[in-house]
Order: C-alpha cells, then structure tokens, then sequence
C-alpha cells in the first residue's frame, strides 16, 4: 500500500483525506516516480472546491489532489524510453501530485510532463516550477514582452508572478507589479516597483510611470487587465490567466500549457544559475495538507507553498 490525498466531495481543505491507497506500478510506455515534494497552485484548491472547474479538466470524484511534484524516477516500464531509475525529475500529474507515487506516460503528454531536475536545485523547489514557471512564461510570451518595454503585473507576489516579475526583468523590462503594501519590499528584492491595487491604481500607475505603460500581464482576475485597457495599452499586448476564455476588452487569455517548447527547461537553468530565485514561503508535511491548503487558498502568502512526502 501507499498513501495519497483523495477528495470524495467538492469542498474547502476540509474535504482532503490522506488514504492508504494500492501501490500503483509503470505499465507500458510508463515510469514511475517516488514523490519527494509536491509544490501548490490555486488551480489545486480550485478543482477541489468548484464543481464547475473540475469538469473543464476533466476531474471526477474521488480523485486525487495537487499537480506540481518532484521526486525520484523508481520504475520504468516496457518500452518507456528517456527516463532511468534513478533520474531525478519533476512535472505535473493532474489531480494525482500529492501522493507517495505518481505513474506518468513517456514521452510526456499534454497536460501531464516530466523533466529533469538538474543537479544543484533541491526536489523543494523543483516541486515549484512547472505550474507557477509555464504560466509566467506563457502570459509574457503571449504579449511579446521586449527589452525596453515597461510592463504592469497584476498579482505579482503570487506563486505565478514571482516568475513573471523576473522573467520579465531577465528580458529588460522595467515591471510594475500590483500587490498589497505587506508585499511591497518583497516585490523590490525581486525587482518590481510595487503599486496597491484597487480602486484607483490606474492614477497610481500614471504616477509611477508618466511616460506610460507598453504591455501588462494580469495573474489574478481582471483589474490589471480593465486598468491597463485604459490606460491605453493595446489588447494584444495585455494577458490573463484567470480571467476564463473571454477576458475583457479582446484581451488575450493564455495559460502554462501554451508555454512554448523549453521554457521550463529554461527556468530551471536561470534557478540553477541563480538569475531566478525561488521564494518557498512555507513547506508542510503530506499529514498536514489541509493546512498547506488553507494557507495557500489564503493568497496572502509571498512566494510558493510546498507539501512533502
């Protein structure tokens, strides 16, 4: 036997039971993985809570829970090729992470994957970086964020926008980003200008930058996309990840699966080289997951959540 989290009902944390559960095995074309880390996204919490959500993924009761994991490859079965027992590796398993073992196809298939996790970078934060690392890059690439550029990021000290911000840095862009003012200092050590959101934040950015705003990026909802149409940015270089398929004004709607070939290989390589830091803000035990949970559907904490095996 092994143990996972399952959910039997759409709830809060409280719905998230740690079961004993068959030890699953890699059939053909499979490897399995031993969890060490499983890293938290909202979507996670989402999935669990709404009804509505989990059918658009495909989610049916009892599943499993979380998607972000890393760990260490321990199976490999007939005719999976690229993969070793051994490998270290990390990627996603939808509605199956946060579990002793997760079985996952090879060569990888959308939405699931599985990378390598480079020596030098801990399981902790490879468990970070799939979700939280292809929503930053998918949202700036869908702008066509350039050097020079002065780029406004709605939720940047959230799990996505700590990549966004210094992705966006990495390219040359001045960044604003909108958070709450427990943030701000936060949000300057990774090289944002922070500014407040809500009402009145489009005179607060006019204020922070008068020659005005060129592409923005919204992590969160839609304000940071409302304010930046008007303000004057065209809609094709304004992004959301959370706004649903029909953001407004014409905005662009984008999300990780659309991130472009090798771009979490390269966040992993700017982590590795210390260019992209990875703020893990707290980890849990897997007996503790619906405090992890709890803490992170907060959204008031700076940086990733992190549930161990």
């Amino acid at each position: 036997m092994s143990r996972a989290v399952i959910y039997e009902t759409f709830g809060g944390p409280e719905v998230l039971e740690l079961r004993e559960v068959p030890e699953p095995h890699a059939g053909p074309g499979e490897v399995r993985v031993r969890v060490a880390a499983a890293g938290l996204n909202p979507m996670d919490w989402l999935l669990a809570s709404q009804p509505e959500a989990a059918e658009r993924f495909g989610i049916t009761l009892p599943s499993g829970f979380g998607y972000d994991f890393a760990g260490v490859v321990d199976e490999v079965g007939e005719a999976a090729t690229g993969f070793a027992v051994g490998d270290r590796v990390h990627g996603g398993a939808l509605g199956r992470a946060v579990a002793d073992f997760v079985v996952v196809k090879v060569p990888t298939q959308s939405p699931d994957g599985l990378f390598r996790t480079p020596d030098g970078i801990s399981d902790t934060v490879a468990s970070t970086l799939p979700v939280a690392g292809l929503a930053a890059a998918a949202a700036l690439s869908e702008i066509g964020l350039r050097s020079g550029d002065t780029v406004l990021i709605g939720g940047a000290a959230g799990g996505v926008g700590v990549f966004a911000v210094q992705l966006a840095r990495l390219a040359g862009a001045r960044v604003i980003g909108t958070a709450s003012e427990g943030t701000f200092g936060f949000l300057r050590e990774l090289g944002a200008e922070p500014v407040a959101y809500g009402a009145g934040l489009a005179d607060r950015v006019r204020a922070l930058a008068p020659d005005g705003v060129s592409a923005a990026t919204d992590l969160f909802g839609t304000e940071t996309a409302e304010t930046a149409l008007a303000l004057g940015v065209p809609p094709e270089r304004i992004s959301t990840i959370a706004a649903g398929p029909n953001p407004p004004g014409g905005v662009r709607a984008t999300g990780g699966f659309e991130a472009e070939p090798g771009a979490l290989e390269r966040i992993a390589d700017a982590v590795l080289a210390g260019t992209i830091t990875v703020p893990v803000a707290a980890t849990f035990p897997v007996e503790r997951t619906r405090e992890a949970v709890a803490l992170q559907a907060g959204r008031h904490v700076h940086g990733k959540v992190v549930i161990t095996m």
